[in-house]
């Protein structure tokens, strides 16, 4: 079929679905993500066979161990989609929340209502996982949602699409609820962002080049992070041993995610002690260290930083790191080169802790924690659609509340305006 044809047809069926959606009650959507688990456990050898071609094709065209990493779909993670819905299951949902009534000189009250966007557009890389997390927290928001995944996942998001599609009979959610583009021509891309006539908010979860793409090119408004350059700073006060854990799991830990460190900041009153001891454990774990001149006296392995080593997102085992002569000295390189996605200190100075959460303009800020913490699940949202780093309208992890906005609402008992 004709890419453009496929993909009207594709985005009005969602839209009609979506009408269906914002009516639906709690119970029903709950029920649906229920039986989305149990199907994806009962389809779990059909799914890991279509991942297999996936993984293959991938080894074919080159991609990184990271990349193949985010890719696979192993027990453990098919463990985890299905834990993530029914995470969401038992979530509140915010759908027809009331808040905020006042009564007014009038007579009426004024309200705010929660509602869902409508159609949201989700265009995503390589994590096949993100094909259940968008949908079921789309449709958990009372949305309808049209899935893009890229063309390394294409066999692995097609299988998931069609389970949690499956899933809809016995209850009231259409399957058009779940729209999936089932081509891998990059012109499906263009046109989904011009059908801001059918779909009212589209989120890219991938590479700077796809968000950059999507921003550039949408006609809707975009949930968007350009990527994940996230520091984590060792002040003068820190305790080293925790110190040691936090940038180590910080950066090996799944180095090809977003939320792992990309830049560690050491106070220089530390580092004559701590980088011997960060180099010898980070070099033992394979990682590569670009440093500072004085970085590089303290690591002999490491080679000299450049100017871009600073701003990178390496999703890789590759570090960049810098000592700093302040705690001014490291806010000012954050300010200047992160990405607004994550950032950390390790201290047991209270004071500065509170000035670096207070003056730190990132969606997460952290405080003797490994950045790897900034996540959807790991903060009680059940799962994420992305993290944002607008500052409008949601902020870091996106979860339910952030797939949703409100309306006013006016209870009145007859009055009319003099």
């Amino acid at each position: 079929m004709d890419t453009e044809i496929l993909m009207k047809e594709l985005a009005q069926r969602v839209k009609t679905a979506s009408r269906v959606m914002g009516s639906l009650s709690t119970a029903t959507k709950n029920a649906w993500l229920m039986q989305s688990a149990e199907r994806i456990e009962r389809m779990k050898t059909e799914i890991q066979k279509a991942n297999e071609g996936d993984l293959e094709g991938g080894k074919a065209r080159g991609l990184s161990s990271a990349m193949l990493d985010r890719l696979a779909l192993t027990d453990k993670r098919i463990r985890e989609i299905t834990l993530a819905l029914r995470e969401i299951a038992a979530l509140p949902d915010p759908v027809g929340e009331i808040s905020g009534v006042v009564p007014r000189p009038s007579g009426i009250f004024v309200g705010k209502m929660r509602v869902p966007i409508g159609v949201i557009g989700v265009i995503y890389e390589s994590r096949p996982n993100v094909t259940v997390d968008a949908a079921a927290l789309c449709l958990k928001a009372g949305n309808a949602v049209v899935l893009r995944g890229g063309s390394e996942a294409f066999h692995s998001n097609r299988a998931l699409a069609e389970t949690l599609r499956a899933a809809c009979a016995g209850t009231e959610v259409p399957p058009d609820a779940i729209g999936f583009v089932n081509t891998t021509d990059r012109e499906a891309v263009r046109l989904l962002l011009t059908m801001d006539d059918c779909i009212d908010m589209v989120v890219p979860r991938g590479g700077k080049p796809l968000v950059k793409l999507v921003s550039e090119t949408a006609r809707m408004p975009v949930l968007k992070h350009y990527d994940g350059n996230c520091h984590v700073y060792v002040d003068e006060d820190a305790d080293l041993d925790k110190a040691l854990r936090i940038c180590m799991n910080a950066k090996v830990q799944r180095p090809g995610v977003c939320n792992a460190a990309e830049t560690f900041l050491i106070h220089e009153s530390v580092a004559e002690s701590f980088l011997p001891r960060l180099g010898k454990a980070l070099i033992e774990k394979g990682v590569e260290i670009r440093g500072c001149p004085k970085t590089c006296r303290l690591i002999p392995e490491a080679k000299p930083a450049t100017d871009q080593d600073w701003d990178e997102e390496y999703l890789d085992l590759i570090i960049a790191i810098r000592v700093v002569p302040s705690f001014e000295e490291a806010m000012d390189h954050i300010a200047r080169h992160s990405s607004s996605h994550t950032e950390a200190i390790v201290t047991e100075n209270h004071t500065r802790a509170m000035r670096f959460l207070r003056e730190v303009d990132s969606s997460s800020v952290m405080v003797n924690a490994s950045t790897r913490f900034s996540d959807g699940g790991e903060y009680g949202l059940g799962a994420e659609i992305g993290i944002s780093t607008n500052k409008l309208h949601a902020r870091g992890p996106v979860g339910l509340e952030g797939l949703t906005t409100q309306k006013f609402i006016v209870f009145g008992d007859g009055q009319v305006r003099e």
